[in-house]
């Protein structure tokens, strides 16, 4: 057999991509769309999830036939897809209602029950249960509905694979209220919430062979592993490299994420942060914040204004680019809104100071880790939309002190396929991950450090100020 071939599936809100990869390098990809989710005033965020079927077999054929010859080869798949999609089962594991979306807030009373009944264990993982979690729309589901299960998107899909019913993985599974830490489900908020036990699937790690195909399916092979995965989050992490403790990568897409690996769990007493559990028993910490590449995406001509904000320099401004109210990671604030400190000459230095701004944001993320005890080791990777910009990367490399290395392939489907691989190599996700490509690094600029260090303490100053950074945060940052 040549080199082994796997194929990770994304299944996201807008559509399915599946990645074929093989040696690190992806060999093919394919996509299909899905029905736009039905949101309503109420809070109701729904979607048709026999749909979803349809919309992998469609992609995992295309991006198998483009696999010249190899289609046969193809030795484990592995499924990521959003977090906290729920929906109800019969006892053949079809669906039976609509999906419940991740940000369907239904269950917003039963959560916050859940939040009381299992306080003690909550404090325990270091997080909280958010009106949106899945955890109070299967209680919704188990009050309102006739589904005898509950399943994720990961699960359905899987189960479509196996050709029968399979396990959910502890990544998928947590934000319905998979305990990590204890390895269980949550008992006494179940009971109390009056879901009864077997409504949730079993739990098991990611990268845990889930069963083998008993028949060809869209160009799959019989005998093709089917692998447990992880949420598009934690599978676009991984892509990305950051897979070893120590390893962090910060996301700049519409937000910013940071997302990174721990040898152990380091519950955050502000909340902002939260952990999944790496597949090899570490875990992943991380948070999103409210701004990002949102804060620059309605600028007209990026590219002459980066060239022109580049040859200017730093920024005598000082901004927070936040375009909408209330900010939930580094801190949490619900009255947080954008601002600037000083009137910005023109359009050129505004653009400068937003770039700026949110790179203040990803090294306060790093200062919030910092004061926590975690160490982050250089250079930080990075991912998403915005590291395509040399001159943001630039300046979150110079305003980090840490380098920035831009990871060649972070989607989701690329980390998906790497699952894939770690549960049939024996070295696991280790091996898998050997073949990664480092990127290319950028590092800081430093005619620029001490302008962007004076700008960076002005700016947590600024939030400390409005009473929305504690006094250690700040104390932290600017010492």
């Amino acid at each position: 057999m040549n080199e082994l071939v796997t194929i990770g599936i994304d299944v996201a809100t807008a559509g399915v991509r599946a990645f074929a990869v093989g040696g690190g390098t992806v060999l093919a990809t394919a996509a299909a769309e899905l029905p736009t989710p039905m949101r309503s005033t109420t809070g109701h965020s729904e979607q048709n999830a026999r749909t979803w079927w349809s919309a992998v077999e469609s992609a995992l054929s295309r991006v198998t036939a483009a696999l010249p010859g190899r289609g046969a080869e193809v030795a484990a798949v592995a499924v990521a897809a959003t977090s906290g999609t729920i929906v109800g089962v019969d006892a053949d594991g079809e669906p039976v209602t609509p999906a419940l979306m991740y940000d369907d807030r239904r269950g917003a009373d039963h959560n916050a029950r859940a939040a009381e009944l299992g306080a003690e264990r909550w404090r325990a993982l270091g997080s909280g249960v958010a009106p949106t979690a899945a955890l109070g729309r299967i209680a919704w589901l188990a009050e309102h509905t006739g589904a005898v299960a509950v399943r994720h998107t990961a699960d359905v899909i899987a189960a479509k694979l196996v050709g029968g019913p399979v396990a959910a993985d502890w990544s998928h599974a947590l934000k319905s209220g998979y305990d990590p830490l204890a390895r269980e489900w949550p008992g006494e908020v179940l009971d109390g919430l009056g879901v009864p036990s077997g409504m949730v699937p079993p739990v098991v790690a990611p990268t845990t062979v889930l069963g083998l195909m008993a028949r060809p399916v869209a160009g799959l092979p019989a005998g093709c592993a089917v692998v447990a995965g992880m949420t598009d989050g934690c599978a676009g992490q991984l892509a990305a490299g950051a897979v070893a403790p120590g390893r962090f990568v910060g996301i700049l897409g519409t937000t910013y994420v940071l997302k990174g690996v721990t040898e152990s769990l380091v519950p955050d007493p502000t909340g902002v942060m939260y952990s999944h559990r790496h597949p090899d028993g570490w875990w992943l910490p991380g948070g999103a914040s409210n701004t990002g590449g949102e804060a620059v995406s309605g600028s007209a001509g990026l590219a002459a204004l980066d060239a022109a904000a580049e040859a200017r320099g730093p920024a005598g401004v000082v901004a927070f680019p936040l375009r909408r109210k209330g900010e939930r990671f580094p801190f949490a604030h619900g009255d947080a809104a954008g601002f600037v400190l000083g009137e910005p000459a023109d359009e050129v230095e505004l653009h400068r100071a937003r770039l700026e701004g949110v790179a203040f944001v990803e090294r306060l993320a790093l200062d919030h880790l910092r004061r926590l005890g975690i160490s982050v080791n250089g250079p930080l990777l990075a991912a998403g939309g915005g590291s395509r910009s040399p001159l943001w990367t630039r300046i979150r490399a110079t305003t980090t002190g840490l380098g920035i290395r831009v990871a060649p392939h972070a989607a989701t489907g690329y980390g998906a396929a790497l699952l894939a691989a770690a549960g049939v190599l024996p070295g696991g996700l280790t091996e898998a991950c050997v073949a990664l490509s480092e990127g290319t690094l950028a590092e800081p600029v430093a005619a620029e450090r001490d302008a962007l260090s004076a700008s960076y303490r002005r700016f947590c100053t600024a939030l400390h100020k409005r009473g929305w950074i504690d006094d250690e945060l700040h104390a932290t940052a600017t010492g």
